[in-house]
């Protein structure tokens, strides 16, 4: 008989209802090595799973919950759609190629057809990076089923240590709880809980505030508000009041992130992305107030707009969990000084991309004064030069933190070439329309153009190249993400060099 199972006798059916009480969701639990909400473990574990954070009709924690008394003999009758994305692991598994998922009852039948087909493969290509994650996906699936995954506080004086589900649920516990509660595992959810925050801390529940409160779907919710006002109505103090408040309510979520985390918000994809969109906002919102020019506001709410939408819908390329740091990014002086600069100097980039197809839109489709482009390719000249500095900074920061980490200033790797000539492509630009070289018909389709080169290094390099020192910022998916912009703006730029062309002068 094993040490830790329950008896039958504290697990029937009479109790089968309470085992997951409601209040589980601010349960503190240790996972990924450091201490969050139930809520959140369970949030990350069907999203990476499933790709959704919910199972029918059931919540993330209901679900997770229910699948880990599975391993103590009650029947969940949980059945989990396990994610594939890739055609050749979809076609291994027998599935169509318009299925997005497989039943994991039917996928644990195959584990050795994936394993098998994995080890084949010596390439390390897309195709095995997603057998790799079916494999991981398998093994969380089991490890929840077996009550492993869920890691519990026991505190026994002022020491506190985290057993799995099946050790925490011992008879000695239950036979005691049960003869004083009428609900015995919500008293001892409960009696742990309360025994952790007062060993410990509550700083985990800031995590679920965060989880809760989602700062930054509202945010998309009032940036698109804030966006369609900068457009419609004239008066200046509507939008700068809403963009205001925007800057606040992602002020607000980003504070949040750093409590919880312990660090700045730029470590992973997800991070740079909400950071680079609120820093062009803030750098527009700038530019606006000083120069008194609509245009800045507008395209900065507009990309703020599209980071966020990123954010919201692009999970599967965007992870937003808050995952420990691998020991070259801990140094916090570096991480917020170099990394920072770097996405902010994306950040006005992006602005002056925005503005440039804005400009390019109007010229092709509404039509526009010598006077008005003048004035308009200032703002992208602006936009650029803001960019060309901090990204110098940057790369300078970044050499200085290459040689105090890893011995040396340079080093060609992917990362750091990319960031020069991004650096060299913008200096060309700036240089090209002091000198006249550039002519004022060339700087905005270019000023558009060359943000591809940004798309390079900050996308390109960890979903195209998938190699460097730079590796513990790397996600997997997004090329094909990567590779339609690439095929929109190009598109979007032959079709206004056409259109001019045979525009008369």
């Amino acid at each position: 008989m094993r040490k830790y199972l329950i008896a039958l006798l504290f697990i029937s059916q009479a109790y089968a209802q309470t085992l997951c009480p409601p209040d589980l969701d601010t349960m503190p639990v240790r996972a990924g090595g450091r201490v969050k909400p139930m809520l959140v473990l369970a949030d990350e574990t069907l999203r990476f799973v499933t790709g959704s954070s919910k199972y029918g009709d059931e919540s993330a924690t209901m679900t997770f919950c229910k699948l880990s008394y599975d391993g103590l003999g009650i029947a969940s009758n949980i059945d989990l759609p396990v994610k594939v994305e890739h055609v050749e692991a979809k076609a291994l598994l027998g599935m169509k190629p318009d299925d997005t998922s497989i039943p994991f009852s039917l996928l644990s039948q195959k584990t050795e057809d994936i394993r098998m087909a994995h080890m084949k493969i010596k390439e390390n290509n897309s195709y095995k990076k997603e057998l790799n994650k079916i494999m991981n996906r398998v093994q969380i699936v089991q490890n929840t089923i077996n009550g492993q995954i869920w890691t519990l506080p026991e505190v026994i004086g002022s020491k506190v240590t985290w057993v799995p589900l099946a050790e925490f649920l011992t008879e000695q516990k239950m036979a005691a709880l049960k003869a004083q509660h009428a609900d015995p595992f919500s008293a001892l959810y409960q009696t742990a809980k309360a025994d952790f925050i007062k060993a410990e801390n509550d700083h985990f529940m800031r995590e679920y505030f965060y989880q809760k409160a989602q700062f930054f779907l509202w945010g998309l919710l009032l940036g698109i508000i804030a966006l369609a006002v900068a457009f419609a109505v004239p008066k200046d103090w509507i939008a700068i009041t809403l963009t205001s408040a925007l800057i606040l309510l992602e002020v607000s979520g980003m504070v949040l992130r750093v409590l919880i985390s312990g660090r700045a918000p730029i470590t992973n994809m997800y991070e740079t992305v909400m950071f680079s969109g609120f820093g062009a906002l803030v750098i527009s919102f700038i530019l606006f107030l000083i120069k008194r020019e609509r245009l800045f506001l507008i395209g900065g709410l507009a990309y703020n707009v599209l980071c966020l939408m990123m954010m919201k819908f692009a999970n599967g390329m965007l992870d937003p969990s808050i995952s420990p740091l691998v020991p070259v990014l801990r140094d916090n002086f570096w991480l917020s000084t170099h990394v920072t600069t770097v996405i902010l100097s994306y950040a006005a980039l992006a602005l002056s991309w925005i503005l440039a197809n804005v400009v390019l839109a109007r010229q092709v489709f509404k039509g526009s004064t010598p006077a008005q482009t003048r004035f308009q390719m200032e703002q992208i000249y602006t936009c650029i030069k803001v960019g060309v500095v901090l990204l110098s900074a940057g790369v300078i920061l970044g050499g200085v933190w290459a040689d105090y980490s890893w011995g040396r200033f340079w080093g060609w790797d992917p990362k750091e070439t990319w960031s020069l000539i991004v650096l060299l492509v913008y200096m060309a630009i700036l240089h090209g329309r002091y000198t006249n070289w550039i002519t004022p018909a060339r700087f905005v389709p270019l000023a558009a153009g060359a943000f591809m080169s940004v798309m390079m290094a900050w996308f390109g390099v960890n979903y195209i190249l998938a190699t460097g020192l730079h590796s513990y910022g790397f996600s997997e998916g997004g090329a094909l993400f990567l590779g339609s912009f690439f095929l929109i703006q190009s598109a979007f730029l032959i079709f206004v060099v056409l259109k001019n062309k045979k525009t008369p002068a």
